[in-house]
């Protein structure tokens, strides 16, 4: 069986040790005044025309330090486990009616109306009907979000794993060298000549290395890919 990745748990993990960003905040200094609650107005369709240049108005008495996470946190685990953090209008599937009712929670908790959510997520999920372990955030200043809710557990266990190549040049190098040792490796002794030798050994280990390359200069540029430092907050698909 292939483990589940709890993304919320990895996200409080990497809370822990950016513990700098979460000493002695001061939630007053963090927010706006309170505006007027608009009239009339459907909380599906304001989601669909949230103001993303606006801050979200939060009661300080009511905001859990539990629930607040610094930018710097959300962007570590995004390029480890290769996730977008972009705001909900490029979210394509529809929010599940727990999370719709979180958010009613949380308005009502504040007295106000959510004017901006952010999402975690696989970057799948800003073009597929698909559900991989969302995290639903609403910022709150100075680099600051609070968790409205989080649904499903899909993600591989392996994802840190499988991603990690593309966390930077490094590593793809790294991972590339390995992928061509194992692949001379599997090369039979005596397959070019009599006798196996190291430089045989290393030419064989050269050509592969071209290879595997030349294949993944290719991939990446057909496939418009880049890594994951890049991505996290990228608004494009292809990224």
């Amino acid at each position: 069986m292939i483990p589940k990745l709890n993304l919320l748990e990895k996200l409080q993990s990497q809370k822990e040790r950016d513990h700098q960003f979460y000493k002695n905040i001061d939630f007053s200094n963090l927010f706006e005044h309170p505006t007027k609650k608009e009239a009339n107005s459907t909380l599906e369709h304001r989601l669909k025309n949230l103001d993303y240049s606006a801050m979200n108005v939060i009661d300080t008495d009511q905001l859990e330090l539990g629930e607040v996470y610094h930018i710097d946190s959300i962007r570590k685990i995004a390029t480890t486990y290769r996730l977008r953090f972009l705001p909900l209008k490029y979210f394509k599937p529809t929010l599940p009616k727990e999370a719709l009712q979180k958010i009613r929670d949380f308005e009502e908790r504040h007295q106000t109306e959510i004017k901006n959510l952010q999402i975690l997520a696989p970057s799948k999920l800003f073009k597929l009907e698909n559900q991989d372990d969302p995290l639903l955030f609403a910022p709150i200043g100075n680099g600051y979000y609070t968790l409205i809710h989080q649904w499903g557990n899909d993600l591989s266990g392996y994802r840190k794993l499988m991603v990690w190549p593309l966390r930077g040049p490094v590593e793809l190098v790294i991972t590339l060298l390995l992928v061509s040792y194992l692949l001379t490796l599997l090369v039979p002794d005596g397959l070019f000549s009599k006798e196996a030798n190291s430089a045989q050994f290393w030419i064989l280990f050269f050509f592969f290395f071209k290879g595997v390359v030349g294949l993944t200069i290719f991939y990446g540029i057909s496939m418009g890919k880049n890594f994951n430092p890049f991505i996290w907050n990228s608004k494009y698909f292809n990224a």
